[in-house]
């Protein structure tokens, strides 16, 4: 448990998206990022696994078993989820969430329904098939001021959801209380608030794929330098409103293809807009943490395919829920280790 803490308590930059095929078919797709080496595993879930939440002064909190078989990135041995996809088309991830976040009093929680920060999205993706599903049920749990093991902190998160229909939710715990947005949009990156992003977007709205005009001033004809003219002003920095601004022009004004395969491209190309090279960002001058984009997810939430990259490995990876007994009785786990070989090309001789 104390890697997958320390995994959550460093992931500071993350980006997350919907992108919709002309078939209907929603792709959710999310980046993540921290600081240190820690390797992850893809572990999927089955139906009926028996979980225990964290509550008041560490002991036990909300129990459940799951309703629905989950695939999703893990950390730790723990089957507790950063991120991840359900059998029904459900998915969604932490994101961090620092200055914003505000958690149950422990003293005033029902035992019964209490659960720590980073449990909540299992607790969701296990139980719940649709977005509409969980904004009737929230009142059923409750998300603990609790401090995560080794770490001595709460871990501030908020949690964008996206199920099979389209539908977009946003919830953050603030106050001891959820707020819940609907997200037509399908974006969103850290702090602060998602209603404070919804309202910065006003300061882009001339922001557009289309290349600007030539001007004319006192007889003179002024072209705009190549292409791209339109997103002049588009910020390139790695803050979270920048980053939210970016994600959402892209998202906006990509081409709707097809399908669900070629989607997951496209998101993959959307995706790469968002990565962070190790140096790039350093919490000091000297020997500050050096965060960075470990790994990448995307998912098709009508096939029920999961698929995810990481920083040292490209090459994208699939998990296809067909494929698994979903009323197994144990975890299925991939250790996610990366391939530093690039494969070769294959040549015919003519």
């Amino acid at each position: 448990m104390a890697c997958l803490i320390a995994f959550g308590a460093q992931a500071n930059a993350c980006t997350n998206f919907l992108l919709k095929a002309a078939d209907g078919t929603p792709v959710y797709a999310r980046t993540m990022e921290y600081s240190f080496e820690l390797q992850p595993d893809v572990v999927v879930v089955p139906r009926n696994y028996e979980y225990v939440g964290t509550g008041p002064g560490n002991k036990p909190g909300i129990r459940w078993k799951s309703r629905y078989a989950v695939v999703g990135v893990m950390s730790g041995g723990q089957p507790v989820l950063a991120d991840g996809m359900n059998e029904k088309g459900l998915a969604g991830g932490n994101l961090y969430f620092p200055g914003f976040a505000g958690y149950t009093d422990p003293a005033k929680a029902d035992p019964a329904k209490s659960i720590a920060s980073w449990e909540f999205l299992t607790w969701v993706l296990t139980n719940f098939a649709t977005v509409a599903e969980v904004k009737a049920a929230l009142n059923n749990v409750s998300i603990v001021d609790i401090k995560a093991p080794v770490l001595d902190m709460a871990l501030p998160f908020h949690f964008p959801l996206h199920d099979a229909t389209g539908a977009s939710i946003v919830i953050e715990p603030i106050g001891g209380q959820f707020k819940v947005y609907d997200n037509p949009l399908g974006v969103l990156t850290n702090s602060p608030t998602f209603d404070w992003h919804l309202n910065n977007v006003r300061n882009y709205v001339k922001i557009s794929p289309v290349d600007a005009d030539p001007m004319k001033i006192a007889g003179q004809t002024f072209e705009p330098f190549g292409q791209g003219s339109g997103l002049l002003g588009i910020p390139g920095d790695p803050t979270p409103p920048s980053r939210f601004i970016r994600a959402l022009g892209y998202v906006a004004s990509a081409k709707q293809l097809p399908d669900g395969p070629q989607t997951i491209k496209l998101a993959e190309h959307i995706l790469n807009n968002f990565d962070i090279p190790v140096g790039s960002i350093s919490t000091a001058p000297k020997g500050g943490q050096l965060e960075y984009t470990q790994w990448s997810s995307i998912a098709d939430l009508r096939a029920k395919r999961y698929y995810i990259k990481s920083y040292q490995d490209q090459t994208l990876r699939v998990v296809d829920l067909a494929h698994f007994d979903l009323d197994g009785k144990t975890l299925s786990i991939s250790p996610f280790k990366p391939n530093n070989a690039p494969p070769a090309l294959n040549f015919s001789k003519s």
